[in-house]
């Protein structure tokens, strides 16, 4: 169980202790990313690449449609490509959304619908990491200001007992996250969305 609500700073001591490993000659650990998107992922990116060694997973099958789901995803492989990073797609399943969520659907946005989405997608990241061999697992979606950086740790953890593969602890959006995406979305010409994914989001 999480003990403490600032995660950036929980962060933050542990790249302190990654840094110290990779002065003394050890590895990177090697991170599996989940990517909601390119704009959310271009901080996180920029932020964590010279502690771990990333892979991206863009696992989200509460995009609205597959002309979206598409643009994302070529959005990401995009971005990443500037830093010769891999993007993992197991393919568009919107399926899996809709019976996850099946009685939520009037859920209000940020309520038990997006908690049953979180769930869905980290769990998926933390079973593809442990099956994999990565040492991490975390997702960028803490770094929008609409996300509860407190449920995603919490779930995080949960999921860390779960599949016995080490969860980030993070809330990107701390310390100027959230602006320099932006910023970054810019430099780089990103499509950014308005909104998360679902259809509820867009309404």
């Amino acid at each position: 169980m999480v003990n403490s609500t600032n995660y950036s700073v929980l962060l933050e001591k542990f790249l302190q202790e990654e840094q110290l490993r990779l002065t003394n000659g050890e590895k990177k650990k090697k991170l599996l990313l989940h990517a909601c998107c390119a704009p959310c992922s271009s901080f996180v990116i920029t932020y964590l690449k010279d502690y771990f060694d990333i892979t991206l997973f863009f696992y989200n099958p509460n995009i609205t449609d597959l002309a979206e789901y598409n643009l994302r995803l070529d959005e990401l492989k995009r971005f990443a490509n500037n830093f010769g990073l891999q993007v993992i797609d197991i393919g568009y399943n919107q399926d899996e959304f809709y019976s996850a969520i099946k009685g939520l659907e009037n859920e209000r946005e940020g309520g038990g619908r997006c908690a049953v989405c979180y769930n869905l997608r980290l769990s998926k990241t933390a079973k593809l990491a442990k099956e994999n061999g990565y040492d991490l697992f975390c997702s960028t979606l803490s770094i929008s200001p609409l996300k509860n950086a407190k449920l995603l740790n919490e779930i995080g953890y949960e999921k860390q007992n779960e599949y016995d593969v080490t969860y980030l602890i993070n809330d990107f959006k701390k310390k100027g996250g959230y602006l320099r995406s932006i910023e970054l979305s810019k430099e780089y010409g990103l499509y950014r969305q308005n909104y998360c994914g679902c259809e509820y989001s867009k309404r």
